[in-house]
C-alpha cells in the first residue's frame, strides 16, 4: 500500500518585480516546495485571506503599501512567519529586519547558491516559534485546568534545575506515555512528594536520637 503524499509547505512570495518573482518561484519548487505568488501588498493579503502560507517572502520596497507596512498587517492579523528581500546586506538591514519581527532576510540581487541556506535557515527558526507557541498555549491551558498542574511543574523546575517549559513538556509526555492526564499523573507526583518528605522526617527523627 502506497503512504499517503506529505503535503509540500506553501511559500507566498511578494515582489512587484515579477520577473524575481517567478524565479524565485522556480527555485523553490524545484526545492520540493509549493509557491504562490502577489505582485502587490494588497493581492499578497487577500491570497492569506484564502490560505495561509508556510512562509512569506517579502519585497520591502514595493509601490503602494511597502513589505514593512505589510509585515505590520502580517503580525497583527495572522500567524504568518515571514523573511525580507532586501538590497542591502549590512548589520543594519539584519536589525531591521528583526525589529519588524523577521525570521531572517535574502539579500537582492538573489543568488540562487545562498538563497536556498538563508531561506531554509529562516524556516527552522520560524518553526521553533512556532513550537515554543504551541508550548505556551498547551502549558497554559494545563496550568489554568489544575492547581496540581502548576505545582507539579514548579516541583519539576526546582528538582531538576530546568525551565517551566521543559518541565511540563517532561510532565505532559510522562502522562502520554502512560494514557493518563497530565493532572492525575501531577496528583500522583505531588502526591509521592508529600510521602517522601514524611520519610524524610522520620529518618531525621531517628537519627537524631
Amino acid at each position: 500500500m502506497t503512504p499517503p503524499a506529505t503535503a509540500k509547505r506553501l511559500i507566498l512570495i511578494v515582489d512587484d518585480d515579477q520577473l524575481l518573482a517567478e524565479f524565485l518561484s522556480v527555485i523553490l519548487q524545484n526545492a520540493g516546495y509549493e509557491t504562490m505568488q502577489a505582485h502587490s501588498a494588497d493581492h499578497a493579503l487577500k491570497l492569506v485571506a484564502e490560505r495561509e502560507p508556510d512562509m512569506a517572502l517579502l519585497d520591502i520596497h514595493m509601490p503602494g503599501m511597502s513589505g514593512l507596512e505589510l509585515a505590520k498587517q502580517l503580525n497583527r492579523e495572522t500567524s504568518v512567519p515571514f523573511m525580507f528581500l532586501s538590497g542591502r546586506g549590512d548589520a543594519d538591514a539584519g536589525k531591521q529586519a528583526a525589529a519588524y519581527g523577521a525570521v531572517g532576510f535574502v539579500v537582492k540581487p538573489v543568488d540562487e547558491k545562498h538563497l536556498m541556506p538563508a531561506f531554509e535557515a529562516g524556516l527552522a527558526r520560524a518553526d521553533d516559534i512556532r513550537q515554543l507557541r504551541r508550548t505556551e498555549l498547551n502549558l497554559n491551558a494545563a496550568l489554568a485546568a489544575g492547581r496540581e498542574t502548576s505545582l507539579a511543574v514548579g516541583l519539576l523546575m526546582c528538582k531538576f534545575q530546568t525551565d517551566r517549559n521543559t518541565a511540563f513538556e517532561v510532565l505532559r509526555d510522562h502522562a502520554r506515555s502512560s494514557r493518563r492526564k497530565v493532572n492525575e499523573v501531577a496528583d500522583q507526583l505531588l502526591t509521592a512528594e508529600e510521602t517522601l518528605n514524611g520519610l524524610h522526617a522520620a529518618f531525621y527523627a531517628r537519627f537524631k536520637k
